[in-house]
């Protein structure tokens, strides 16, 4: 139960899930207490263990508050972990089926961080491009307290501005040469805060650019930063708020380009 719960508090850190310690505690308890199949579980197991947790996470009914162990106390909810616990659950699958590979560890980070080592492939070295990725965890503390929500407003001359959550939920791919605003939709942190913000571009036509970026950056302006959809796939935008130096909110948003990805006033 202490494993689990050391790793179910990694996750949240590193994916934004705002949820108290006693919140998870309790979950991670009720997560045992409806099966014995890691009673006596070794680090071996602890792939399957993470998914079944998950999985167990996802399928939980809204509802204001669990009975914390012991004191039946009401431990009330913050915001709804379902829909990152489901994320988180996809990513387990999909890192255990590549077991062997070196991309299992990368699934493995997205849904614990930074705590997780990158695997080296064999090709590493005679890469093309730079990595030039900066991880928050490096610059602040990070302790998810707070909730933050972004979202991006895509516009092109001629075309009516549409939110990109939209487009994703209907399955409608990101184009080119669009313009793309992401500000924060809803931030439940007091001011005064800063926000940072991490653009990454993934795939081979960002490594054949050397345009990996993901450098921790600052705001284009108040609460947004601006870019530009410039070249062809699978791409990342992060915001984090920081208040009082730590990392207290944090959310993501995979920005896919179907036909050539992101440059700001710059490039995503």
């Amino acid at each position: 139960m202490r494993h689990l719960a050391r790793m179910a508090r990694a996750w949240k850190n590193a994916n934004g899930v705002n949820m108290g310690g006693l919140l998870i505690d309790t979950l991670v308890y009720n997560f045992f207490d409806q099966t014995d199949d890691y009673d006596a579980a070794g680090t071996g197991s602890f792939d399957l263990m993470a998914r079944d947790f998950f999985e167990f996470l996802k399928d939980q009914p809204e509802q204001e508050y669990y009975l914390a162990l012991g004191s039946r106390r009401q431990v009330h909810v913050k915001a709804q972990f379902q829909p990152k616990a489901k994320k988180a659950y996809n990513r387990c699958l999909e890192a255990i089926a590549d077991e062997v590979k070196t991309s299992a560890n990368k699934k493995w980070r997205e849904v614990f961080g930074t705590s997780v080592p990158l695997a080296k492939s064999a090709s590493e070295s005679s890469r093309s491009f730079k990595d030039t990725e900066e991880f928050i965890e490096d610059e602040f503390p990070v302790d998810v307290s707070e909730t933050v929500s972004i979202d991006c407003e895509v516009t092109q001359a001629g075309w009516r501005p549409t939110w990109l959550r939209v487009m994703r939920r209907g399955g409608i791919l990101l184009k080119a040469d669009k313009s793309l605003r992401f500000v924060v939709t809803n931030c439940s942190v007091g001011e005064p805060y800063t926000l940072k913000w991490k653009v990454l571009n993934r795939g081979p036509e960002a490594e054949r650019r050397d345009k990996i970026r993901g450098q921790i950056v600052d705001s284009s302006k108040r609460g947004v930063r601006i870019e530009h959809s410039d070249f062809k796939g699978e791409h990342v935008v992060e915001c984090y708020v920081v208040k009082d130096g730590v990392v207290v909110a944090r959310d993501r948003i995979d920005v896919p380009v179907g036909n050539t990805s992101v440059k700001t006033a710059n490039v995503l």
